[in-house]
């Protein structure tokens, strides 16, 4: 095994609501869980890249978190790239691993949102996402943003708020296989099209969950990632793509850096859209992965909703996809959200997710985005 990065451990804690949780005690929980996943010790950590927080908002969460473990990383930072940012760890964990800086990169991130944070409190953290000149004076929010990319692309490709319906569906049936997903109970279409509109088109089954919750993933050097309790899944590929941050400067309402993230990951890795087993795809919104399977190239334009409803997107479908539930029904809190899709990729390669899993997966294809489809990041995994 050499010149890549590997995925040695993987975590993630409960989600839900989870009262006397806090934001260092889930990472903490998160951080020994991938150590001991892993066979390492504390002491065995070189690096640490670490989120945001927004029960627990510090300049410098990652030197917080370390403090709080107790170690003494030659290398430490924090991120915050929105919901591309465990993406955006684990391609920073590969570039310290392949540049001999560290042998060991403990990623983390988590946040106590559903018991930790006032709903004045949730609203005034993501008060700072639209542009404070020309969006945030007129009142727009982030469900009202995705709201404006769904309109676009139900004017332009004909979906339907069934096609939306059908991802919440699909993801809820997931969600109903894993043991510690948020949300569990079965949902329909009706269900979906009954819930309480947020912002038109989308309903608030169209919304992610608002979750407690922390994971963590252990990225290996080539030559530190042999003899560990597992076998290590390889990083086959990586990459970005950004076209804005605030959706007033976005050159386009259906089509995304998601392209240029998922070129470039398939470029390296030498794959294409084909050869996925599974996809853990970012679901901040229904319109969110209807919009990015495209993008990214999984289907044609104005296919992805009719293929969702088709039950493509299931375990038994042609791209088994959020196999865990997503951030719909799995959870989300905070980065941690991204990290959950992370922390499935490596148990379906492992062949370890149990009812969920997709059989014979050795390609997963994990994708990440921040802000109102922002900043992007794909990440090709597969077994060494």
């Amino acid at each position: 095994m050499t010149g890549k990065a590997y995925l040695t451990g993987a975590y993630d804690t409960k989600v839900g609501e989870l009262p006397g949780s806090s934001c260092l005690g889930l990472h903490a929980e998160a951080a020994f869980g991938a150590l001991a996943d892993a066979g390492l010790e504390l002491g065995d950590i070189d690096g640490v890249l670490c989120a945001y927080s927004f029960t627990r908002p510090h300049i410098m969460l990652s030197s917080v978190v370390c403090e709080y473990l107790g170690i003494h990383p030659a290398f430490t930072a924090a991120l915050s790239v929105g919901g591309a940012t465990a993406c955006i760890q684990v391609m920073q964990a590969q570039a310290l691993v392949m540049a001999g800086i560290c042998r060991h990169v403990l990623v983390v991130a988590g946040d106590n949102r559903a018991t930790g944070l006032t709903r004045d409190g949730a609203v005034a953290a993501l008060a700072g996402v639209g542009h404070p000149e020309f969006e945030q004076p007129y009142g727009i929010s982030v469900p009202a943003a995705y709201a404006l990319v769904a309109q676009r692309y139900m004017h332009e490709y004909g979906a339907t708020p069934d096609h939306l319906a059908a991802i919440a569906v699909t993801h809820r049936a997931h969600a109903a296989l894993h043991p510690n997903a948020h949300k569990r109970e079965p949902i329909t279409l009706a269900d979906v099209g009954r819930s309480k509109m947020i912002s038109s088109p989308l309903r608030l089954l169209d919304c992610c969950l608002i979750s407690d919750g922390a994971a963590a993933l252990i990225i290996s050097a080539a030559e530190a990632a042999h003899d560990r309790p597992h076998p290590p899944i390889a990083l086959l590929g990586a990459g970005q793509g950004h076209t804005h941050e605030h959706i007033i400067a976005a050159p386009t309402l259906t089509d995304f850096g998601c392209h240029r993230a998922a070129a470039t990951a398939f470029g390296q890795a030498g794959l294409g859209v084909g050869d996925v087993d599974v996809a853990l795809i970012y679901d901040s919104f229904t319109i969110t992965l209807l919009v990015e399977l495209e993008s990214i190239g999984f289907f044609a334009r104005g296919e992805a909703g009719p293929a969702a409803a088709a039950g493509a997107l299931g375990l038994a479908g042609s791209l088994p996809c959020n196999t865990h539930g997503g951030l719909l029904s799995y959870g989300h809190s905070g980065a941690a959200g991204g990290m959950f899709h992370l922390v499935e990729a490596v148990r379906q390669l492992r062949g370890a997710a149990g009812r969920r899993q997709v059989p014979g997966a050795e390609v997963a294809f994990v994708h990440g985005d921040g802000g109102i489809l922002s900043a992007h990041c794909s990440l090709l995994l597969g077994k060494a």
